[in-house]
């Protein structure tokens, strides 16, 4: 993947406070890049004013601020809980992203550069609790993508292991992983990786890593001796979708290293899109595939879709039928 290069810093003053804030902002400036203060990451009002067909330009600039939200919201899917980290947002457009609830305010990476008193928090959960506990800090953002700006998630492993109590965890849909390699997680990190059928990664999970290459991570995240997940994750239901999701587990049964094989679990995670979603695809991407099927999905809440009950249905037993034939053995924690 191409490093990515802002067109644009907006930052708020107080991030000159943090070592990593003043890190980035002379960068960036040393590379000419303009820089911008706001008041606030979360209304810049310039963003607020663009119109659908920009989204993908905003997505070319960087949001530095600091992390006010520190609430842990408890989760019993592969987490206790789930904890605001260092990022919000992505450089990638997945077409489908749960992130895009409002386009000129969740979209665009924001980097949060309070790290210490984000982790410190986390380190103190685990400390005071009896027994291990996991925290997802993955959940608004790719760490994988991020690191590669920030290494952050080099700092984060390297501090975390350390306490020795406690496991973090994050997915990813990007292949950046050599770094983390070397690392001592000290087996308290648990990464996951998002796979879809390629024909999906390439029309709809725009700027993501190959399928071919998130293969080639998760095993040599195997080979460092981290913990390791798969999700698939989301399921679209295209045209064809069983034969592209039979194809997928092919290649995964192929590919897959015999030690990821043998200790990795699954996620699966079918595809839930919003009108907002369609607003904007519809003029961002005139020639993207759509993904709303009418036939297909029905409302859910305000200005959502999911796949009727008696789609998700036949989804759910067709593709446990493949994970009956070819990964028999391997755990899946939840279907959602």
């Amino acid at each position: 993947m191409k490093e990515f290069i802002p067109k644009a810093i907006y930052y708020e003053e107080k991030a000159k406070e943090y070592p990593l804030g003043k890190e980035l902002l002379e960068k960036y400036e040393a590379q000419g890049i303009p820089e911008y203060t706001i008041e606030n990451h979360n209304n810049i009002e310039e963003m607020r004013t663009k119109q659908n067909k920009e989204f993908p330009n905003m997505k070319q600039n960087l949001i530095i601020g600091i992390r006010k939200t520190n609430k842990f919201v408890p989760n019993h899917k592969i987490s206790d809980y789930l904890v605001p980290y260092t990022s919000s947002g992505c450089t990638a457009m997945c077409l489908y992203c749960y992130l895009v609830c409002n386009y000129n305010k969740c979209a665009y990476l924001r980097l949060f550069v309070n790290r210490e008193e984000m982790l410190d928090r986390i380190i103190k959960e685990a400390n005071k609790s009896e027994q291990e506990l996991t925290f997802e800090i993955g959940s608004n953002s790719d760490l994988i993508l991020e690191n590669t700006i920030t290494g952050n998630l080099i700092w984060t492993i390297e501090n975390f292991a350390k306490n020795n109590k406690g496991y973090i965890t994050f997915p990813t849909k990007f292949d950046m992983v050599d770094d983390l390699l070397p690392l001592k997680h000290n087996g308290r990190v648990i990464i996951r990786v998002s796979m879809n059928p390629e024909e999906i990664i390439q029309r709809i999970e725009l700027g993501t890593s190959s399928l071919k290459n998130r293969i080639i991570a998760i095993n040599k995240l195997k080979e460092a001796g981290y913990k390791v997940g798969i999700l698939i994750a989301p399921v679209v239901l295209v045209e064809n979708w069983k034969e592209k999701y039979e194809e997928l587990f092919i290649t995964l049964q192929k590919e897959l290293s015999e030690k990821v094989k043998q200790e990795v679990f699954f996620e699966v995670i079918l595809m839930t899109y919003s009108y907002i979603h369609r607003k904007i695809n519809e003029e961002a991407f005139p020639n993207a595939i759509n993904l709303y099927d009418q036939e297909k999905m029905t409302g859910r809440g305000k200005g959502k879709y999911t796949y009727k009950q008696e789609v998700r249905s036949e989804a759910e037993e067709y593709l446990k039928d493949l994970f009956r034939k070819y990964f028999p053995n391997n755990e899946i924690l939840y279907f959602s």
